[in-house]
């Protein structure tokens, strides 16, 4: 059971009320899990703008450069198939609380390394360390929101992930300028430490959480039994070709910009990633569109402006391009929270597993599409790039009409029995 909720929780289980939207626990749900994404995703990706100066100060290519953020998003994707289940055990705030300060902390380390080597060392354990929370968060959302408050919910914990990637590249973009990049990469750490002193202290206990014993047979017979459902698939693939999509546009926009014609500099290039506040909106009004209109006719309409986007960027003047980055920007985070919410809706009593093996698909899109992205933009410039994620997106958007035709949710995906998997009741 979730140790932080035995003293302070009386009931548990299904005589527990769920948070609902407007009530005072949903206030501090959202105040947590918005500072968790803050500081999550501002760990992760304050690397991305310094991918140049990497490629200057340790004289290396822009797709080996990109290894600081693909190394940890890959390596995040294998340790949340693992995090979920670990939650099941141990509890889900505990496990998200380790999981945000020790990430914190290697963040701060990151700013010490002497060489390329330790460096990509550091944001390799990063990657081990930060898997407790996103795949968690997702989990903790699904047991503890109100169904018809859960869409409203986990885009306003998606609107926290928009401003802590905004913030930890507008951090160390700017103050590499001034300061140097380690400068700037210590001050995202010391505030991915408080915000994880913020969601300890404010985050609700679980109501809903029962303890599981780590029982593998188990746990792998809901893996295979997610794969059954005929929706749940095509939204890991959703995952993948969101966020690769996504990332490639950003690793190699500061490249593109810094170089003729247009000659910006790190400062200049930093505010641009300013742009995320946009994912704060559309995160929340397109997940609470969803949960009013049907995931369904909605997730199709992120994907088609994400398209119209990435057209728009290979237009030579920059105000296109930088319109052509909102419209990506905000499709993206909008599609994101329609689709993470509709995997805690399907995936019944397997949510931990599904939410991470959803988010397994979605890091992996960061980490191969990220890095591969580099080899269009060595051979091709910017177009190559445009064209490598406009193939992502095209391909997604044709799932998203394949899952309009979907049909409603009847029975949600369960685990098979334990005759069927061989493991014990």
């Amino acid at each position: 059971m979730d140790t932080a909720s035995s003293s302070t929780a009386p009931l548990h289980g299904e005589s527990a009320p769920t948070i609902h939207h407007g009530t005072p626990a949903f206030r501090r749900t959202n105040l947590a899990l918005f500072a968790a994404g803050f500081a999550t995703f501002g760990l992760l990706y304050c690397v991305q703008p310094l991918m140049p100066e990497f490629s200057h100060d340790y004289g290396v290519s822009a797709a080996v450069s990109a290894l600081s953020l693909s190394l940890t998003t890959g390596v995040l994707a294998f340790a949340m198939l693992f995090a979920g289940a670990l939650s099941d055990a141990w509890g889900r705030k505990s496990v998200m609380v380790v999981s945000l300060l020790s990430s914190a902390v290697l963040v701060l380390l990151t700013a010490l390394m002497p060489s390329w080597s330790a460096l990509l060392v550091v944001r390799t354990l990063i990657g081990l360390t930060l898997s407790g929370l996103p795949a968690v968060a997702m989990t903790y959302l699904g047991e503890e929101m109100d169904v018809e408050s859960i869409g409203l919910g986990m885009g306003l914990y998606i609107s926290g992930s928009a401003v802590g990637g905004m913030g930890g590249r507008l951090i160390t973009g700017v103050l590499t300028d001034f300061f140097g990049w380690r400068f700037g990469v210590g001050v995202v750490g010391v505030i991915g430490v408080l915000a994880g002193l913020i969601f300890w202290r404010v985050l609700p206990p679980s109501r809903h959480f029962v303890a599981q014993p780590l029982r593998w047979r188990m746990v792998l017979g809901r893996f295979t039994g997610m794969f059954r459902d005929r929706g749940l698939p095509w939204l890991f693939v959703e995952g993948f070709l969101l966020l690769g999509a996504f990332v490639t546009v950003y690793n190699y926009l500061g490249y593109r910009l810094l170089a003729p014609p247009y000659h910006l500099s790190q400062a200049a290039v930093g505010p641009i990633f300013g742009i995320y506040l946009v994912g704060t909106f559309s995160s929340a009004w397109m997940g609470h569109l969803a949960g009013q209109l049907g995931r369904r006719k909605v997730l199709w309409t992120a994907f088609a402006l994400m398209l119209v986007g990435v057209a728009l960027t290979m237009a030579q003047p920059l105000p296109l391009i930088i319109l052509g980055i909102v419209a990506i920007t905000f499709g993206f985070f909008g599609g994101h929270s329609i689709v993470s919410s509709w995997v805690g809706r399907r995936a019944g009593v397997a949510k931990a597993q599904a939410s991470s093996v959803y988010l397994f698909c979605y890091y992996m899109g960061s980490s191969i599409a990220g890095a591969s992205g580099g080899l269009f933009y060595a051979s091709h410039g910017w177009n190559g790039v445009a064209l490598f994620v406009g193939t992502l997106v095209l391909a997604g958007l044709l799932i998203a009409l394949r899952l309009f035709r979907l049909p409603p949710l009847v029975n949600v995906a369960t685990p098979p029995t334990p005759m069927s998997t061989g493991a014990m009741p």
